[in-house]
């Protein structure tokens, strides 16, 4: 049920039956409210999808609004796949790393670990991150953070997210077009080329990488590169669980160890992410983890909704959606745990109605 990228899969294999923290990144960029950019959310209401999302995987219901997050089509959230991993068999904690949201979620007992950072502007416009400081909060955090568990497991819920990514990765000199995954079916590639371009038209010759990413970044990707580095020295395994997004934090770890001539022990970190996003025709995660300079261990898991008949699943069959909120890693630990695709299926199903 989990098939291999690149690399070996010797790694996902050691976590077979291991327990694992769930940390959820989630961050807000204004580049979301440029209109028909992303569907991660209710139209509107964008800002407020990592905020749901959080809420429902950790209490199994949305407190911030009276339904949980759908795309205009009706696609719900991929946090009912990592819930249902949750409910079937429990993480040993989730945890939640506020990376800058413009409304916190309203939970309790949970932790949330605030780093005081502020929603990211649009990068059409100048993203206006101190990314130096951002990265330097991930390192320590890294460098700190000590899960209850075997391995953390870290996904990722930041409305157009993907298009930050795609910005970021050709601001830093990767041959990155066409190679990025959308919310959408058909990636709505006009406009978000408009908007890369005007972002990399704020690009100076002689910005540094930290400059470059304050400019075209989000703090998601820049955090989680300074956390996956600073805990490099751990005893514990880093699954990064998502699609092009995740993959594009290994790219800017790796331009930040090309200028800071560093090196990662590849050992501690893989990615997996879901087969939407691998089979996905207009996106190539495979390329992108191969422009590194470092080997990495990368997977996908073999699920579908091929056992489901609701309409709303089924268009993730169709491409809608893909990833998020750790999807692809959550359904990894469920297989690793002894779970099966119908128990997932009927699990997830229960959150919906016919």
């Amino acid at each position: 049920m989990i098939k291999n990228i690149i690399g070996k899969m010797d790694l996902i294999e050691s976590l077979r039956g291991k327990k694992a923290t769930f940390l959820l990144s989630l961050s807000n960029t204004k580049t979301a409210n440029i209109e028909g950019i992303t569907q991660a959310g209710i139209p509107g209401m964008i800002h407020l999808t990592p905020t749901l999302d959080s809420e429902f995987v950790c209490v199994g219901e949305v407190r911030s609004l009276p339904q949980i997050a759908t795309t205009p089509k009706g696609v719900p959230t991929p946090a009912l796949i990592s819930r249902a991993v949750h409910l079937l068999h429990p993480f040993s904690q989730i945890e939640l790393l506020n990376l800058g949201l413009e409304v916190s979620p309203n939970i309790e007992y949970f932790k949330i670990h605030d780093f005081g950072i502020k929603q990211s502007d649009s990068i059409d416009t100048g993203a206006k991150i101190d990314a130096f400081e951002v990265f330097q909060k991930g390192v320590e955090f890294g460098q700190s953070y000590e899960p209850k568990s075997d391995y953390v497991i870290l996904g990722e819920s930041v409305p157009s997210g993907t298009t930050t990514a795609l910005t970021t990765a050709l601001a830093l000199g990767y041959d990155a077009k066409d190679k990025f995954s959308s919310s959408f079916a058909a990636n709505p590639s006009s406009i978000k080329q408009i908007v890369v371009t005007k972002a990399l038209e704020l690009i100076s010759p002689n910005d540094d990488i930290f400059e470059i990413l304050g400019k075209v970044s989000d703090n998601m990707l820049i955090f989680n590169a300074g956390f996956i580095l600073g805990a490099n020295n751990k005893d514990y395994r880093i699954i990064l669980a998502g699609g092009t997004q995740m993959a594009c934090v290994l790219l800017v770890i790796n331009s930040i160890l090309q200028t800071m001539q560093g090196t990662i022990d590849n050992s501690k970190v893989a990615l997996v992410t879901t087969k939407w996003v691998y089979e996905d025709k207009n996106s190539d995660i495979k390329a992108l983890l191969e422009m590194l300079d470092f080997e990495i261990n990368s997977y996908y898991t073999e699920f579908d909704f091929a056992l489901s008949s609701h309409p709303a699943l089924k268009l993730y069959d169709q491409g809608e959606a893909k990833e998020g909120v750790g999807a692809g890693g959550c359904l990894a630990y469920g297989f690793l745990n002894g779970l099966n695709k119908e128990q997932i299926t009927r699990k997830i199903e229960e959150f919906l109605v016919f």
